[in-house]
């Protein structure tokens, strides 16, 4: 894998639940280090539209012959707003890689999906698509990744962290999209 790889690099703004849309922000990254571009899109909260919104954000920016591969910081965006990882590799050709620090709680987001949602079985089988894997790093992260092995999402991780244990790419789009919300960035990713 190149260090120079195009990555972008997604997050949600903060918002509310009481809140309709949310902005997401995508970041393209060589590798960690350079920031080349910055994207924004708009989400329903606890919608369903974030895989698409994905796909047309990657299918209009003037990098796209240049990204190699995405990241997220997990697998939902807007609250339960769940991406289709699967999805957008099929549709994009771009591998896909959740990251997140803390370990999902399975059942917990199961019964919020069973309490919140008529059609939580569909965001369900959604969450579920892939492995999760605890990979350790510089510190312990978990991750899913699809149109790729586990290999190559471990060296894109590694590649494109550097410091902490989230990949520049998801922490830049953090900063940005709270910083723009907020006024100021603040947080962890």
């Amino acid at each position: 894998m190149k260090k120079e790889i195009r990555i972008l690099g997604i997050d949600d703004m903060p918002f509310s639940f009481g809140d309709r849309n949310v902005d997401i922000i995508g970041v393209v990254m060589r590798g960690g280090v350079y920031l080349e571009g910055v994207l924004k899109s708009t989400i329903e909260v606890d919608g369903m539209d974030s895989t698409s919104k994905i796909i047309e954000m990657v299918e209009k920016t003037k990098h796209k012959k240049q990204l190699k591969l995405i990241m997220l910081d997990g697998v939902a965006l807007g609250g339960f707003n769940v991406v289709d990882c699967e999805k957008i590799y099929e549709k994009t050709g771009l591998p896909v890689i959740t990251v997140t620090r803390n370990k999902p709680n399975m059942e917990k987001i199961k019964k919020a999906l069973k309490k919140h949602f008529e059609n939580w079985e569909e965001r369900w089988n959604i969450i579920n698509k892939g492995k999760t894997i605890e990979l350790k790093i510089y510190y312990t992260v978990y991750t899913k990744y699809f149109g790729l092995d586990e290999k190559e999402a471990m060296n894109a991780i590694k590649l494109s962290i550097i410091r902490g244990a989230i990949p520049e790419p998801i922490r830049v789009a953090h900063l940005i999209a709270t910083g723009i919300k907020k006024g100021e960035s603040q947080g962890r990713c």
